[in-house]
């Protein structure tokens, strides 16, 4: 079987650690290097989003008094919108924990619903990602027919 790249990415779009995970050969795939490639890439998003949340913490903390209820109104809006965000991000963090204990307990980067390795082109695409293409593009066309 081969573990080939199943999405396309172009060259100025890799890195050289990135293009080096690209040309490893199959025997390769989910070795001690790549799983800490992989581990230092989810710490680090893990990392930012941290970070991000913080900064909105502190950024909501300053109070700015305005009298123009549109302004108001505006800001409150902003604050919303920024909320919403840090939301979502607060998820993709429980998405990033998991993947991290995917490669402590040696799951990482095999699909969870055929066992076939998920690909080192989509694991560059989507680190969190838990199944292989075809296993997704066959998850959402079942959760399209059934209207969720």
């Amino acid at each position: 079987m081969s573990i080939a790249p199943t999405l396309p990415l172009s060259p100025d779009e890799l890195s050289e650690a990135e293009a080096a995970l690209l040309a490893a050969p199959d025997s390769e795939y989910m070795s001690a290097g790549q799983l800490d490639f992989f581990r230092q890439r989810l710490r680090a998003e893990r990392d930012a989003l941290l970070q991000s949340a913080h900064d909105t913490t502190q950024h909501l903390h300053e109070f700015e008094r305005t009298p123009d209820p549109s302004d108001r109104a505006s800001l409150e809006e902003d604050h919303s919108l920024e909320l919403r965000v840090r939301d979502r991000e607060r998820k993709h963090l429980h998405t990033i924990d998991e993947a991290l204990v995917r490669i402590d307990d040696g799951t990482y980067g095999w699909c969870e619903f055929t066992g076939d390795p998920i690909g080192i082109a989509r694991l560059l695409a989507r680190p969190t990602a838990t199944l292989s293409l075809e296993a997704q593009e066959l998850h959402e066309r079942k959760r399209k027919m059934r209207g969720r």
